[in-house]
């Protein structure tokens, strides 16, 4: 009963925080609404590679957490996929939100918007990388285009190697 409500503040909340990111020009209005609500459906969390990949290590009978937050040192991650007694972590890229050097490209449209965003995602990548390994963690990252059964040869590998 009380979950919509919540959900319709969240939502009234987000449009309010968007509307006042564009009114401040810390955000471009989108070109239309065809185009606000494709970008709104992007997923942080299960996406299609993530969910192959994920189907593909259960098969094999390894046992993961999904999107579990872990902290190294002031670093705070959720992981797409994590082993954790086995301190790995597996990251599954998509190459326009996180640079593909193969795929990933600046729109052309709002360059002064994307450009430096895209290029916190790169930095915030490398940090977080720093500080899991910094951790003793084992981090993997993979792009979303890569060939599903050599990202899991890679997996498996490292998870059955690495001492829990």
């Amino acid at each position: 009963m009380g979950g919509t409500d919540r959900t319709t503040d969240r939502t009234a909340d987000r449009a309010a925080r968007r509307t006042a990111a564009r009114a401040s020009g810390r955000h471009p209005a989108p070109l239309n609404e065809g185009r606000s609500r494709n970008m709104q459906a992007n997923r942080r969390t299960d996406t299609k590679p993530e969910i192959r990949l994920r189907s593909a290590l259960h098969a094999l009978g390894l046992r993961f957490r999904k999107d579990f937050r872990v902290t190294a040192g002031e670093v705070k991650v959720k992981p797409d996929i994590v082993f954790t007694r086995r301190k790995v972590a597996v990251f599954v890229d998509g190459c326009f939100w996180h640079g593909c050097p193969d795929h990933g490209r600046t729109p052309s449209v709002n360059g002064w918007y994307w450009s430096p965003k895209l290029q916190r995602n790169r930095d915030r990548d490398e940090r977080v990388t720093e500080a899991l390994r910094a951790d003793d963690w084992q981090v993997l990252r993979f792009w979303e285009h890569e060939a599903l059964d050599d990202v899991v040869t890679t997996v498996a590998d490292t998870v059955r190697r690495t001492d829990p």
